[in-house]
Order: structure tokens, then sequence, then C-alpha cells
């Protein structure tokens, strides 16, 4: 199919894969990187600046609940004010400390703690998940379209705006016959690309390079 190797050539790259996160490990740092991520790029912002500021923190060594509840909140601020949160720094350090602080006290800092609490259930993990400061149901998708990498409970895991772009592809809107498309590993790499596609606003460009294959 052309609009889908056209789509992956483009695309087809995880956004844990920019932020270092190994999610098919599923270890507590990579998890949480990807919340880390996800609460970041649910706010009204650009992605690549959301992705900024995620490095950002990460190359502070903030790569896990305690460290980062360890920080002063002036110190989130610095970081996010230097990369592209100028108008959100404030709020957003200080979700992001309540978030930490929630991790550490519910499940003992580990990311995890939330599939063991959902008893490995998809639905359940987004109910959770949106009880995290700043994770909320776009940030449970944002962290569940991702995490399906390592959580094979999620797949094929597809949130309504993602299953749209799909259908303006012209490729299949239903999560299972989508999965038919690829093999199951590199589910998460479609998920992504159908969501970068979004992002980049260049779907009618993939149907058209597609068409000139």
């Amino acid at each position: 199919m052309d609009v889908l190797a056209e789509l992956m050539t483009r695309h087809g790259r995880t956004f844990a894969e920019d932020i270092e996160a190994d999610v098919a490990a599923d270890t507590a740092e990579a998890m949480f990187r990807l919340l880390v991520f996800a609460s970041l790029a649910s706010a009204r912002i650009r992605s690549s600046a959301a992705l900024e500021a995620s490095k950002a923190m990460f190359a502070e060594g903030w790569t896990n609940p305690a460290a980062m509840a360890d920080t002063t909140w002036e110190q989130r601020v610095r970081v996010l004010h230097e990369h592209g949160y100028a108008r959100y720094d404030e709020s957003t350090a200080r979700v992001l400390g309540d978030a930490c602080h929630y991790l550490l006290d519910t499940y003992d800092g580990d990311v995890r703690g939330v599939r063991d609490a959902a008893d490995y259930h998809a639905g359940r993990e987004h109910t959770l998940l949106v009880q995290i400061k700043g994770i909320g149901p776009v940030g449970a998708d944002i962290f569940l379209r991702e995490a399906q990498a390592g959580w094979d409970e999620l797949v094929p895991y597809v949130d309504a705006r993602t299953r749209q772009t799909a259908r303006d592809l012209g490729l299949p809107g239903d999560p299972r016959r989508l999965l038919e498309l690829v093999e199951r590993e590199d589910f998460p790499l479609l998920v992504a690309a159908l969501v970068r596609g979004r992002l980049e606003h260049d779907i009618d460009q993939v149907i058209d390079a597609a068409a000139h294959r």
C-alpha cells in the first residue's frame, strides 16, 4: 500500500525514541520519561517544544520522580522557560512537581505501578493516568499510544483523533484492521507516524507522494 509506505518513510518513528525512552524494555526510567513527555505534550504547545523541554529536563538528571521532586519550582521554571514554555513555565513547573510527589506517594515513584493497579487493563490504566496531575485524557492517550510498545494489553491502542487521521489517508480507522497492516512490533511506529502526519499537516502531501510512487 503506497500511502502506508509513504507515511512510514516520512514519519515512522516513535516519540519515545526522540526522548531516548526504551519503552519496549518497560523500565521505570523509560516510563517516567514517557509520562513527562505526555504531560508536556498535552499542553497547547508545539510537539517539538515538548520534546525539547523533555530532553532538557532529562539532561539535568531529572529522570525519575524522586530526582525531579527534589528540584525547586524555580529550577523547573528556568529549564521550561529556556526551552519553549515561556507562556506555561510557571504552571507546568508546579504541575510536574505535584505529579512527581503523587507518583512517589501512590506508586513508590514507579509509573509502572499504574499498570499493576489497573490489573493490566487498558481502560483502567487510562483512568488511573488521568488521576496524575497534568495528565488529562489527552495526556493519557499520548502516554498509552507509545506505551503499547512495552505493554501488550494496550495493543492496538489508537485514540479517536488518530483513527480519523488514518481514515483521512484511506487507511482503516478500526484499530484491529489497522494492526493487520504491519507487524505487531511496528504498530507503535504506525500510530506515531499517523500522529506526526496530523501534527505536521502533511496528510495531503503523503497522499500525493504515494500516488506518484
